[in-house]
């Protein structure tokens, strides 16, 4: 049997990296047919909107997609196609493993971390008022009447959401991933020393949760406090549960040390759909210079299989990207440790993973 899987390559780099990725999947033997979708720009240009309703209703169907990377404008232009799609499937929960493979470059060894991410509200909500608007001076208004607090008029304002629901199903999956998986900790980051209503409405809901777990220990860091104790002694933690923005974050520094973005898959979950991708952006500047490597977006493929039940080849995939890595010879610039000159390719990354796999 096919899986009949929504295939979306995104823009920049990300056409590339997904054919790589294609590759290795169908050389593991699992059969796909694959549902070919356009978001972003180039769905802009043609279809006048950047998320066509064709492309919900295909991920709807097959229940499962795999995506490549899009950009998203800095400061202007349209809202990011990954929020939206997020939030019109209600993917709540982002996945993001960060895991030490033997041969990348890192300072350390044997990291093994999961982020467990809310993915729908906090400040990525898209609740958002421009400067100079009359919706902006009515909420400068109402702030001024109700804190007795001066916000400048030109301000821009994004507005901070935390729900009991959402706080409570995010930290009740990352115990259940925990049991799942094994994990012994789940750990709650928050800033709820500053942010008491909203941050601390969070780990209120943490640890309400988390005597429902006794099996899996608990605790709970600030944020600033988090990112330190990362960088100190990053086995000591094991799976992090937080809100939107700070998940975003962590999950970077978490990649950073187990050599990078090159090899930081994620999977965005809902109760019935999931989506994989890799973590990073779309490098429109590195776009057709076969140079970017492909193997986030293949251990995201990795973790697909595992969601499809395909277990024996998830392992398979990924031992022959960790044996790729390991032997250091058809690997991407990002992980030479430096070595000018020696790097291969994207779609060279593709060939020996398949050579490993045969």
């Amino acid at each position: 049997m096919a899986y009949r899987i929504t295939l979306i390559p995104g823009d920049g780099v990300g056409p590339e990296i997904t054919e790589a990725t294609v590759r290795v999947l169908e050389a593991t033997g699992v059969a796909f047919n694959w549902d070919m979708a356009c978001v972003g720009a180039a769905a802009q240009d043609t279809l006048g909107t950047i998320l066509p309703e064709s492309v919900l209703e295909s991920i709807r169907k097959n229940r499962v997609a795999l995506k490549g990377p899009v950009t998203t404008p800095v400061g202007s232009g349209f809202r990011s196609v990954n929020v939206a799609l997020r939030k019109g499937l209600d993917l709540y929960a982002c996945l993001r493993p960060c895991k030490s493979y033997p041969g990348a470059p890192s300072r350390y060894e044997d990291v093994d971390i999961v982020v467990v991410r809310e993915n729908i509200e906090d400040l990525y909500s898209g609740i958002e008022f421009e400067k100079g608007t009359p919706e902006a001076a009515r909420l400068i208004e109402l702030i001024s009447e109700t804190k007795a607090e001066t916000v400048r008029a030109d301000s821009g304002l994004s507005i901070k959401v935390i729900s009991e629901m959402r706080s409570r199903r995010i930290v009740r999956f990352a115990f259940e991933y925990a049991r799942a998986n094994h994990r012994k900790k789940v750990t709650a980051v928050h800033k709820a020393n500053i942010m008491k209503f909203s941050d601390g409405l969070f780990l209120s809901v943490a640890r309400e949760v988390a005597r429902e777990y006794p099996d899996i220990d608990f605790e709970d860091k600030i944020v600033d406090n988090m990112n330190m104790q990362l960088v100190q002694k990053p086995h000591e933690f094991d799976v992090l549960v937080a809100p939107n923005l700070y998940g975003d974050l962590l999950s970077d520094l978490c990649a950073g040390l187990v050599g990078g973005l090159g090899l930081a898959p994620g999977a965005n979950l809902g109760d019935e759909i999931a989506l994989f991708e890799p973590t990073h952006g779309s490098a429109p500047g590195y776009t057709g210079l076969n140079k970017v490597n492909p193997m986030a977006m293949m251990l995201s493929g990795v973790m697909m299989l595992h969601h499809l039940g395909e277990g024996g080849a998830a392992g398979r995939l990924e031992r022959a990207i960790a044996g790729v890595i390991a032997e250091g010879k058809n690997v991407t610039y990002d992980l030479k440790r430096g070595v000018p000159g020696t790097a291969v390719g994207t779609s060279q990354v593709a060939d020996a993973v398949m050579e490993k796999l045969r």
